[in-house]
């Protein structure tokens, strides 16, 4: 509540201090066509949400996979990691959407709505960076708690399971939320496929109503509540996790 009063605030002196000549009516829940157009503006947003979750959760399966590739002593693994990795973190997210949405309906016939096509690409682009985030956590663990797992019998899955894996995740949970917050910001990009959420209704709704800076600037806020309720989450978890130790 208390980061939301300072946002509050700081629209509010925003608007004060400045020349332009505010509209907020457009955005006015007191009045008729400001309550539609508010609803109009929040109906994207579980678009929004639902794209973000379902690709951050496949980014970490595939990432995850993927860096146990490079844990591997095979150099054929080892090599498929570093293609992988080097191939989507250097795709700009925006042109691999394109491509997935255009491009594989040409060659492979595939085809896929915008809201499948926005969760395969945010998943590929964002699994790279998982990737290395698993890699530096497993890594991370010392060899002697390894040790420890093989001289009390357990398999290279139990190991993994019970003792490198709970270590790792609390030393990359604060990566991960970060991660999430970037799926986040970079699901807007979807709405370039015609995808509803946030920033396509905030386009539309500007076209409308021709108040581009309070549309806008709502925007700016939706994504911002957004972010502060998955860091507050983290956080929590982070919490949970160290009084477990």
């Amino acid at each position: 509540m208390k980061y939301l009063t300072i946002i509050f605030l700081v629209f509010f002196l925003t608007s004060c201090n400045s020349n332009y000549n505010w509209g907020w009516y457009v955005l006015n829940p007191s009045l008729e066509n400001g309550y539609s157009n508010l609803q109009f503006l929040l109906s994207g947003l579980s678009i929004t949400v639902l794209i973000s979750i379902f690709s951050i959760f496949f980014s970490l399966i595939l990432g995850f996979l993927i860096s146990l590739l490079s844990l591997s002593n095979y150099k054929i693994f080892k090599w498929t990691n570093t293609i992988y990795i080097e191939i989507f973190r250097s795709i700009p997210l925006l042109v691999l959407l394109l491509w997935v949405y255009y491009g594989l309906p040409v060659l492979f016939g595939i085809s896929f709505g915008p809201f499948i096509a926005g969760i395969i690409s945010l998943s590929l682009s964002d699994s790279a960076f998982e990737a290395e985030i698993f890699r530096a956590g497993l890594q991370s663990v010392s060899k002697g708690q390894k040790d420890a797992g093989k001289s009390i019998g357990l398999n290279k899955f139990q190991e993994m399971r019970f003792i490198i894996f709970p270590q790792a995740l609390r030393i990359i949970l604060p990566a991960i939320g970060n991660q999430f917050v970037y799926v986040l910001k970079m699901s807007s990009l979807v709405s370039i496929l015609g995808l509803a959420d946030l920033t396509r209704k905030a386009n539309e709704l500007v076209v409308s109503v021709y108040r581009p800076l309070e549309i806008y600037s709502f925007l700016v806020l939706e994504y911002l509540i957004l972010i502060l309720i998955i860091s507050f989450l983290v956080r929590k978890l982070e919490q949970k996790l160290k009084t477990n130790l």
